[in-house]
């Protein structure tokens, strides 16, 4: 199942060895593996799966997963491996990769339980709720999406800070060294890789106020080697620094600097009160597995339990019906939970969630009583439930899990591809657009679509709602299931379709994985569905009412399975250049 595409090693100093059998082969002249390009295509030995025995590492870029499992190999663990995969991921991976960015962790240590990090950005401490609307109260177009008014705080390098002070074993600054070495020497692009950077050039150039190693006059094409000499300046302050190298000294400053030039809000202040927060997991049963994923500000974790036992509480037999009845029934299941979603989640911080009662079986049953398996509820017929009682798409996610068995299931976002556009001048980072996934306006969408409601309106200091979804699933005390997607509003969709594919459908999770996906968020009222569904099955969803709509692939997932019988199965997701490997 591996490709034959390779990448070429930036450390030439190193020798091969390390490198795991990723290993380059330059193709000047020869055109058999990139007919369609005057170029050559670097060839890229990507692994979509993998089996080992002691450890597995499945990330969106071949170099992160090499990475990490060099970690692992090293004597780090799940944890060491995540904070080198999360700076990898930064330097070769920067549409969503990030040190300008935020994500949420999930981990299970055997004997010791599930946790939750939670270091999603903040909005800035001068933020206001109209901050984005005009004199007539309308939204202003793109100034939530692109340029500096769009970062929030960025939570990245304190969570990586954090997880390694309570988990981590090997030394902080071996854990950033390859990452460095990536940024400072430089990698090979791959098609894809070109392809995003040459995209988006316009809002590089139009977001910018210095010079970036991102945009090149002539455009990218693969098999160019990306050199971020300023972004490994940074990430070594960093490593000598820890969390004072990011958000105090010489980064900071270059920061704040990029904040007046280009009229954003961040501020030292803003810098110096940010912190990640532990949380405690969102937990549930699912056919005799325990649940753990991210609670809020978070809506992935809560949606992905109310969908899994409204599933199996209210259609049973649902993974036993026709494929147009199950996409069906799944469908309006997530109409009913994506309309909960808009009107209750918010950062809990500000505001009271109610997670117990959304989870509570008679208000489940309650959204479940006016489904039909002959049509659909039109979602205007649709409202958030009266719950017993109050309480982007490019992400990116990696699964990690250790000889000792401690997984990791950790997504991080700078929320739509390279986030505002925003370099930060002389430090090399990209800064998030994370304050578009407020409310911006209660009931008007954001960037992928979804609304919201006063319980996720801007305030100072708040984090914004997310979809992100690290899930693990656990039997009898030990790892069972490690995934997770990038895709904004699609990532509970593609998490919850591999779960069910796995557990109740009996797919080995390379095929969980790569099967096509479908996706329902209430609003708009559409049935999106990807490429590799029959005629036949398009027609039957349809005549139900459905209106269905085809669009480009549905999230990416990256996933590990621990068989009975301990051994570790990786699937890479074949819609990137997703990698899985493992020892």
């Amino acid at each position: 199942m591996a490709s034959s595409r390779s990448i070429g090693n930036p450390f030439p100093d190193r020798g091969w060895s390390w490198t795991l059998g990723l290993i380059v082969i330059l193709l000047p002249g020869l055109s058999s593996l990139s007919c369609k390009h005057r170029y050559p295509a670097p060839a890229y030995d990507i692994s979509k799966q993998a089996q080992s025995r002691h450890g597995m590492v499945v990330t969106a870029h071949p170099w992160a997963t090499e990475v990490g499992l060099k970690v692992l190999k090293a004597g780090g663990n799940a944890v060491d491996a995540a904070v080198a995969v999360q700076f990898t991921l930064a330097v070769v991976y920067p549409e969503a990769g990030n040190i300008g960015g935020g994500g949420f962790m999930v981990l299970y240590r055997p004997g010791d339980g599930a946790h939750a990090l939670d270091f999603r950005e903040k909005a800035p401490l001068s933020a206001k709720e109209d901050m984005y609307l005009d004199a007539a109260g309308n939204v202003r177009p793109k100034a939530s999406t692109l340029g500096h008014l769009a970062a929030g705080v960025p939570g990245a390098v304190d969570g990586m800070v954090q997880a390694h002070t309570r988990y981590g074993r090997l030394n902080w600054e071996f854990l950033l060294e390859d990452a460095i070495r990536l940024a400072r020497d430089g990698f090979i692009l791959t098609e894809k890789a070109a392809a995003g950077l040459n995209a988006r050039a316009a809002d590089f150039r139009e977001a910018n106020t210095r010079p970036t190693a991102l945009v090149r006059s002539s455009g990218w094409k693969p098999g160019d080697r990306l050199v971020q000499k300023q972004l490994a300046a940074t990430l070594e302050r960093i490593a000598r620094e820890g969390r004072k190298g990011f958000y105090e000294g010489e980064t900071a400053r270059m920061l704040l600097e990029e904040m007046q030039r280009g009229g954003g809000w961040i501020s030292q202040q803003d810098l110096d009160a940010y912190t990640s927060v532990w949380r405690e997991p969102v937990q549930g049963t699912y056919r005799g597995y325990d649940v753990f994923s991210m609670p809020p500000p978070s809506s992935g974790g809560l949606a992905l339990l109310q969908l899994l036992e409204l599933l199996e509480a209210g259609s049973a037999d649902v993974h036993q019906q026709p494929q147009s009845t199950y996409m069906h029934t799944l469908a309006e299941a997530e109409r009913r939970v994506y309309a909960d979603r808009a009107y209750y989640l918010g950062d809990p911080d500000f505001v009271e969630v109610p997670v117990q009662g959304l989870l509570d079986d008679r208000y489940l049953a309650s959204r479940w009583l006016d489904f039909r398996r002959d049509t659909v509820t039109p979602s205007s017929n649709i409202r958030a439930g009266e719950v017993p009682f109050r309480e982007s798409e490019q992400t990116t996610h990696f699964s990690i899990i250790d000889k000792e068995g401690l997984a990791v299931s950790v997504t991080t976002t700078l929320n739509s591809d390279f986030g505002s556009k925003v370099v930060v001048g002389g430090a090399g980072f990209l800064l998030n657009n994370e304050m578009d996934d407020f409310s911006v306006k209660p009931g008007v969408p954001n960037q992928f679509g979804l609304v919201g409601a006063k319980a996720n309106a801007i305030a100072p200091g708040k984090r914004m709602l997310s979809s992100m979804t690290p899930t693990i699933l656990c039997k009898d005390g030990k790892p069972a299931l490690i995934v997770g997607s990038p895709g904004g509003a699609t990532i509970i969709t593609s998490v919850l379709q591999v779960i069910m594919n796995v557990v109740d459908r009996g797919y080995a999770l390379a095929d969980a994985v790569a099967a096509p996906r479908f996706h329902h968020q209430w609003k708009p009222d559409t049935l999106w569905v990807e490429q590799g569904f029959p005629d036949s099955v398009l027609h039957r969803l349809r005549s139900l009412g459905h209106q269905v709509v085809s669009r480009p692939p549905i999230g990416r997932v990256d996933a590990i399975w621990v068989s009975p019988d301990g051994s570790l199965h990786g699937a890479a997701d074949p819609r990137g250049d997703d990698h899985a490997a493992g020892y």
